[in-house]
Parts: structure tokens; sequence; C-alpha cells
């Protein structure tokens, strides 16, 4: 695996890509088997994997989420090597951001709700680093999990708005045994808080209305930020010991769990 800090680096080894199919996984760090997962599937439908590592401060709100986002690079380069990644683009700051943020993308509709209605600012962020990143990796095929799968629905309109030569491949939600969705963020939870984090899928897809869902979430100890439904899905946002959780489920797979 080749780790390529700059563009100009990149240009120059993706010539060795040339002519065969490029997949793409970007990344924050704090890798785990939900990314891996995602290089799994780059690999078994590409001639070529690449991945980037980048903690991108423009889609915090929080400047505390940001400074306390668990990853370290040693590991995630080591996991993603022993997945069989082909290159780890990991730029800073001033390489993706030569405008230092001057130029951006912005959605005005779907980015404005759920979790974007709390985060301010969040989507603008997450369009514009992952528009960057495809106009320099120029990939076949970019992965993202379903876990977010708000970002995932605005993703395919950018793609499809700015005409990128690019297929946006949804891959399912890897979960622990509990249920609970494999997040970086679950890190920093406690042992008796990972338990009770079980708890938020286990609600969302039980029958019920979005509101009813919502009391249970705050009865079980959650702090709610939302449960909506949208477009045939179910979404649901918690705070746990001060750690942000998300999921979200099919509203027909909830249906089936109450039947």
């Amino acid at each position: 695996m080749k780790i390529i800090r700059t563009v100009s680096e990149w240009k120059a080894a993706a010539q060795e890509a040339a002519g065969r199919t490029i997949g793409f996984v970007p990344t924050m760090g704090g890798l785990h088997e939900g990314h891996a997962s995602l290089v799994r599937r780059s690999r078994a439908e590409n001639a070529v994997t690449a991945v980037s590592v980048y903690l991108n401060p423009t889609q915090f709100n929080d400047k505390k989420d940001f400074e306390t986002y668990p990853a370290d690079f040693s590991e995630d380069a080591a996991l993603l090597e022993a997945e069989g990644a082909d290159f780890l683009f990991a730029p800073d700051y001033a390489e993706l951001y030569p405008d230092d943020y001057r130029y951006k993308v912005v959605e005005t509709d779907f980015s404005r709700t759920l979790c974007g209605a709390s985060r301010p600012g969040h989507f603008d962020g997450v369009l514009t680093v992952v528009m960057k990143l495809l106009n320099i990796i120029r990939p076949s095929r970019a992965y993202f999990g379903e876990k977010d799968f708000q970002q995932y629905t605005l993703l395919v309109g950018m793609a499809r708005a700015f005409f990128l030569d690019v297929e946006i491949v949804p891959c399912p939600i890897v979960r622990e045994e509990s249920g609970l969705a494999i997040s970086s963020r679950n890190r920093r939870l406690s042992g008796a808080g990972r338990e009770k984090a079980a708890e938020f899928h286990q609600i969302l897809s039980e029958g019920g209305s979005a509101g009813e869902k919502k009391r249970r979430l705050e009865g079980a100890g959650f702090s709610v930020d939302y449960v909506e439904e949208r477009g045939g899905r179910l979404y649901g946002a918690v705070f746990l010991e001060g750690v942000r959780l998300i999921d979200n489920v099919q509203l027909d797979a909830a249906a089936q769990t109450q039947a």
C-alpha cells in the first residue's frame, strides 16, 4: 500500500491505474469493521482501491467533537494494509483547502433537515470535501455506508446535479452483535454506555409512531435530537454520555419487526 500526501503525488501514482477501474472509500479515520467492509467491497468490484483518511474540520459544528474524534493514523494505515488497499491518500488541510474554504458546495433542502437542522454547516462541509476528493481521485465508484443515509442521499444528489462521472455505492450498515451500528464514536462510550446504546436500534426497529419511539428513547435514558420519518425511512439521532449516535431503519423493516 502506498501512502500519498499530496494531489501531485496522487496524479503521478494514478498513472499506474490508467485504464483500470478505481474504487474509492473516503474516511475520517478511526477505522473499524464498517470501513473494512467498504474496502472489501471496493476490492471485489474494482482493479484498484484507494482510501482517504482525512479528519475534515469543515463538517464539525462542535469544536470539541472535532478535537476528541477517536482516530489513530498508524492504526488506520495498518488496518487498510491488512485489508489490501492499494493507496492511502492522507492530505492535510492546506493541501485539500488551498482556498481556506472560501468555496463550498451547498444543498438547500434536505441538508437543512435531520442532522443538518441541529448541525448547521455540517453537510456543506461534507459535500465540499467529498467533491474535492472525487475530483482528485476520479474513481469509477465511491463507497459509503448506509448508517448515515441522509449523507448518502445528498451525495447521490450532488453527483447527479454536477454530472460527476462516478457511481455512489451504498453499503449495508455493519452492526455489533447487540444491533448497535458500528461507529468510531462508540469508542468514547463506557462499557455500560455501550450496552445501553444497543437499545437505540432496538427501539427504532420496534412498532409505533416516531413520537412514541422518541418517548421510549427518552425513557431509556437517551437525550433525543430527533426521530423522524422521511421517504420511507425512519431516522434517529440521540446523545448518550455526551456521544452523538445516529441510525436509521427502513419503515417496512420496522413493520416486519412489529409483526
